[in-house]
């Protein structure tokens, strides 16, 4: 073979297992084989699964000499986040006091891409309560970026991003509740979207009670990958019905086809609160990249960004984690019984803006955060600097309490440190999303796996 399979992608993979030009054996051996060369640098997988996973892949070698009927997935490598049921294995969240909370089955996810084929090699790492935008907690330890170890890799799936980049399988489970899905792909240099509220099921048995309205709306499922492609089909996969999760919609993965050339607006600084120049330079070279290819791209900013993520912060372990929680709260306070239904209800505001203004433009492409991948420590700092740090990632929020899709795609390097820009859509519209997406990577794609500076 002229590369080593862990460098392969998911459609790749797929297609060679199924076509049985490798097997399934193989692949996962070539994965594990280099988990365990660079997972101690990184910490990113937390639960090595190494016997069941062989055990799995031989199961489905074996279907594919029969041929029987094989999923999408088939036969792939992928890594699921600590922080959803996994039939047998502990649910932690990152937190030691959950450690032993053990899973009698599995999250709709999981089961998901179970049923697709895919072979679960671990469980990747994520910040205590999967709260912060940094990856470290007392039960696991710190999470490495593999790119720069005093840059953060994000968070809360930054497990999932590093080892991507690291060529720890091609596919990685992560959610996104406040960008958690498309920060720590930013940091990372790798993919990941957002998908609408409702296109994926969701739901832990473990948990001992429904999440509150706030975070039922603005949290969702989805998957991260070095390609867009490997993306769309972990999307897919995880994406169907699942009778546990009422907020799930039987929407369809392509929609009508939109009036060409596609309008994009392409917001450089949201709400005009300042930007990077280095993240101001990525947006115009991606919204460069779709020019060319034919959208049609003008600077305009999206609805009241600010005020869309000021809600968002209103609604929304262990010491560092405390730290990061009593700055929040020093940084505004915490909303009474009636500020929170008012809140509630102003979300319909917000989204009624957006959704007449992607009428529009049926693309947005903006900063994913504002500044670079920060340097370890930005979120218990001060006040002061989570301040900053808030008005850094308004754009990141602002889509999570407006629960459309949002695509993180890599736009290439600056300092040694990946820079990227996200592509936000209307509801269900995570087609036009990906298909912008690939556009983008097509010019300004990062060389990733890669071996983590130690």
């Amino acid at each position: 073979m002229e590369r080593e399979l862990w460098r392969w992608d998911a459609v790749e993979l797929a297609a060679a297992i199924r076509s049985r030009k490798v097997s399934s054996r193989e692949a996962v051996r070539s994965v594990l084989g280099r988990l365990d060369a660079v997972n101690p640098v990184i910490n990113a997988v937390t639960v090595l699964l190494a016997d069941p996973a062989l055990a799995a892949a031989d199961v489905a070698d074996a279907l594919v000499k029969r041929g029987e009927t094989l999923g999408p997935l088939h036969g792939v490598p992928v890594t699921i986040k600590e922080n959803i049921d996994q039939e047998g294995q502990a649910t932690p969240n990152g937190v030691v006091a959950f450690k032993d909370v053990t899973a009698t089955s599995d999250s709709p996810p999981v089961a998901n891409w179970k049923r697709a084929g895919a072979i679960i090699v671990g469980r990747t790492n994520t910040p205590a309560f999967s709260i912060r935008w940094h990856t470290d907690n007392a039960l696991r330890g710190r999470t490495f970026n593999p790119w720069s170890r005093e840059r953060t890799p994000g968070g809360s799936s930054g497990g999932a991003a590093a080892a991507l980049a690291s060529g720890i399988a091609p596919l990685a489970h992560g959610n996104d509740l406040g960008g958690s899905i498309r920060y720590p792909a930013y940091c990372c240099g790798v993919v990941g979207i957002r998908p609408t509220l409702g296109r994926v099921p969701a739901y832990n048995p473990t948990a001992a009670d429904e999440r509150p309205p706030g975070l039922q709306l603005m949290s969702v499922q989805g998957p991260l990958a070095r390609r867009v492609r490997d993306v769309q089909l972990g999307l897919r996969a995880m994406a169907a019905r699942d009778a546990r999760d009422p907020w799930w919609a039987p929407a369809p993965h392509d929609g009508p086809p939109s009036p060409r050339p596609i309008r994009v607006a392409l917001t450089v600084d949201p709400s005009g609160q300042g930007v990077h120049p280095d993240v101001a330079a990525a947006v115009r070279a991606a919204g460069a990249a779709l020019s060319e290819a034919g959208y049609a791209v003008e600077e305009v900013d999206p609805p009241d960004v600010a005020g869309v993520a000021e809600t968002w912060r209103a609604q929304h372990g262990d010491a560092d984690v405390v730290r990061c929680t009593e700055l929040l709260l020093e940084e505004g306070e915490a909303p009474g019984l009636g500020d929170y239904l008012k809140l509630l209800a102003q979300r319909s505001t917000h989204l009624r803006r957006w959704l007449l203004f992607l009428e529009q433009y049926p693309l947005v492409v903006g900063p994913v955060s504002t500044e670079p991948p920060f340097i370890v420590g930005f979120d218990v700092e001060s006040v002061e600097r989570t301040r900053e740090v808030m008005i850094a990632q308004r754009l990141l929020v602002a889509v999570n309490l407006l629960g459309l899709p949002a695509a993180s795609v890599p736009t290439g390097l600056r300092s040694g440190v990946p820079l990227g820009v996200q592509v936000i859509g209307s509801r269900y519209r995570e087609d036009l999303c990906l298909e912008a997406a690939e556009v983008i990577e097509a010019q300004r794609s990062l060389p990733t796996p890669i071996d983590p500076v130690r």
